[in-house]
């Protein structure tokens, strides 16, 4: 298949990422499946971003409208590949959208922990003529061997279910990254057939080709295992999601954070740490999260883009999510705050007490049982237990204003829109529908009345 004829130069990544996934056992395209809290494919798009290339093409065949959909808006040339017929046919159809002159690097959709420095190794590599990387494995079942000449120069990869009772014992395996010019790749190609097993068109035999026209390959082995492995089942999906949390958990330890367990602790995103932060296990943290100097976090919390100021406690079982948080403020055990939540310092937000899209102001508390929706709450102000905003009339979310230094009752309701002025006092069991004036004890409840003649009723017979 010709490449287009272009002046332009530079590096072009080709992902494959038709694959369909069937050990997966699931209607999800293979590449969508999560590591980490993002689709498979992001980590490898990731990897290839960080070399600067000029152009990114994504080969999609099963569930292709599904993986564009889940990448609509990102920098890459979708490639088709209708009919899955092999790795080889999936490269040649993306080649036509690639300059001549320029270089390839081809990665897999499914090899989520790829290294940059490696990928940089294996393009400058491929300046002679052909990069591949390897790897070594004490059981290199189902995988393509690499084989090699008296000289130790290689001259094909040999795929498991086509390799003889020899072959099988090689341990060097092919792990399914290669670098090439564009022309030389579109010349391999062009003369790959489907005579193997399955019948399908293979990108490692550009391998041979490539040693039969006398051209350099190089290889470049990856040190870490764990970086080029490939994703076929939900087994190698959590271990590959494993590998990847221990290696977050020792930059933590490494920078000085205290995990208790740096085997149960989840990082799905970027989390940034102070000095002297102390993580209890079970922890995950997702999106952007930023936890100041000495910040404590209990067991099994969920943090998700989230900033905590310096000295604060997060107890157990709490689950914060977009939120900012001052300093020295204790939260929990068992609170929730819902996108929107500001918090001043030395704020007390305390067990099975939910905050949405409201402000609470320096030195307030709310330390059991409430709701807090929709409120502007100043300083010093305390919620009693059992308090809730009523910000939601069935057809629009409403604003409840809780000025400084106020007391609010247990059990009370606070139908908004409503004001509580500054140093208001609102008594245990009021439904506050009005504003208070500031400074005053409101009450709003029913007459307490007791009837001596009443009689419980009894069940008959």
């Amino acid at each position: 298949m010709p490449v287009l004829e272009s002046a332009a130069m530079g590096l072009a990544v080709v992902v494959l990422a038709a694959g369909q996934g069937k050990r997966m056992h699931s209607a999800l395209p293979k590449v969508l499946h999560r590591l980490a809290g993002r689709p498979l494919l992001a980590h490898v798009l990731d990897a290839a971003r960080a070399l600067k290339p000029k152009q990114i093409l994504v080969v999609h065949g099963h569930g292709g409208a599904e993986v564009r959909s889940a990448f609509d808006g990102a920098t890459v040339e979708w490639v088709e590949q209708a009919k899955q017929l092999g790795t080889g046919h999936a490269l040649a159809q993306a080649l036509p959208k690639v300059a001549r002159g320029a270089q390839v690097l081809v990665l897999n959709g499914d090899v989520p922990l790829v290294r940059t420095d490696t990928l940089e190794h294996l393009v400058k590599g491929a300046s002679d003529g052909l990069a591949i990387c390897t790897s070594d494995l004490t059981d290199a079942t189902g995988y393509g061997r690499v084989v090699r000449d008296a000289r130790k120069r290689v001259r094909r990869i040999v795929e498991h279910k086509d390799a003889s009772a020899k072959e099988l014992r090689i341990r060097e395996w092919y792990a399914g990254s290669l670098a090439a010019p564009a022309e030389r790749l579109a010349k391999w190609l062009a003369k790959v057939t489907p005579s193997n097993t399955q019948k399908e068109y293979y990108l490692t035999d550009v391998i041979a080709l490539a040693a039969k026209d006398g051209v350099a390959i190089t290889t470049v082995k990856a040190q870490d295992p764990w970086e080029v492995a490939g994703v076929n089942s939900h087994h190698e999906l959590a271990l590959l999601e494993r590998a990847y949390q221990n290696a977050q958990a020792r930059k933590l330890l490494e920078a000085g954070v205290a995990l208790a367990d740096l085997w149960r602790v989840d990082v799905r995103g970027e989390l940034a740490c102070g000095r002297d932060v102390t993580i209890d296990v079970n922890c995950v943290f997702e999106g952007a999260v930023k936890l100041g100097d000495r910040v404590r976090v209990g067991p099994n919390c969920v943090l998700r883009n989230v900033t905590v100021g310096a000295d604060t406690e997060i107890l157990a079982f709490s689950q914060l999510d977009a939120a900012t948080i001052g300093e020295r403020c204790r939260i929990g055990p068992f609170a929730r705050t819902r996108p929107g939540v500001s918090l001043g310092d030395e704020v007390h937000i305390g067990n099975f007490v939910e905050l949405k899209a409201s402000r609470i102001g320096a030195g307030s508390k709310a330390n059991h049982l409430s709701y807090i929706g929709d409120a502007e709450v100043g300083a010093r102000v305390n919620i009693g237990a059992g308090t809730i905003t009523c910000n939601y009339d069935g057809a629009a979310k409403h604003r409840t204003v809780i000025e400084d230094e106020s007391f609010i009752g247990s059990d009370a309701t606070l139908v908004a829109p409503v004001t509580i002025g500054k140093g208001s006092y609102i008594g245990a069991g009021s439904t506050i529908s009005k504003s208070t004036p500031p400074g005053q004890l409101t009450v709003a409840r029913a007459k307490q009345v007791s009837l001596p003649n009443w009689k419980a009723p009894r069940k008959k017979g």
